[in-house]
């Protein structure tokens, strides 16, 4: 099975992560070879990767948002619970995981993945269902940290299941009467932060199983935030509570 990666960013993040298979690197004619597009075509010369020089056309019928450059690659590569939590172990660090609960639009996941790379998480959770998954476009709005992260498809009850059997709190993101301020609890431990859909928000079975769930204090006149912004700021507040390491 074969994936497009395109645009100057994502590409050079999956050449540095490297941990997919690569087919061919597809470059748009007459282009200036410099700064990134040079560091993209010294990786491609390193890893072996084939280089075909294509007119923007040509590119134009794989991606407008190509930016002269496009990577022909293998799926991406899952993993499972268990070497998300080996990876936090192996950092000596308290395991910080995202859940996503039937998240469903790319640029909301994207965005969210790229907070996540940006302050430590050290894994996503995806229902193996009914929700969002790394496609072409989240690799795009995610800027290639989809890349460098470790992401599982699976059943999210088990692995709530699991994750509290590790001692991880889980955390609920739901702006509800029984939630309490982020600024109010302390989330410096394990934790899974689990962020639901962005119209129906958690499933009932969901939020029941977290331990207890925050909202963002508003002071406008709207009443919430999406997925992508709350998810983000409430990992922002988690990593600052860890002393920003």
């Amino acid at each position: 099975m074969q994936e497009l990666i395109y645009g100057r960013n994502p590409v050079i993040e999956a050449l540095r992560a490297n941990r997919r298979s690569f087919r061919a690197l597809q470059i748009q004619q007459g282009q200036e070879l410099r700064g990134v597009l040079k560091e993209i075509l010294s990786y491609a010369e390193r890893l072996k990767i084939p280089v075909e020089s294509l007119s923007h056309k040509e590119l134009d019928a794989r991606s407008h948002h190509h930016q002269g450059v496009v990577l022909l690659a293998g799926p991406y590569p899952y993993v499972n619970l268990t070497d998300i939590l080996a990876h936090a172990q192996a950092r000596a660090e308290a395991p910080l995981l995202l859940l996503l609960d039937q998240l469903q639009d790319p640029q909301n996941f994207g965005t969210l993945l790229r907070t996540a790379e940006a302050v430590g998480v050290h894994g996503v959770l995806l229902p193996a269902r009914q929700s969002v998954s790394v496609t072409a476009a989240v690799v795009s709005a995610s800027s290639g940290a989809s890349e460098h992260l470790l992401i599982a498809q699976t059943n999210l009850a088990q692995a709530i299941r699991t994750l509290k059997d590790q001692e991880i709190w889980l955390v609920g993101l739901e702006h509800a009467e029984t939630s309490q301020r982020i600024d109010a609890v302390e989330l410096s431990g394990p934790v899974g932060l689990v962020v639901g859909s962005e119209g129906g928000g958690l499933r009932p079975l969901v939020r029941k199983s977290c331990d207890f769930l925050v909202s963002i204090p508003m002071r406008g006149r709207i009443e919430s935030l999406n997925a992508a912004v709350a998810g983000s700021l409430v990992l922002y507040r988690i990593w600052e509570q860890r002393g920003f390491r």
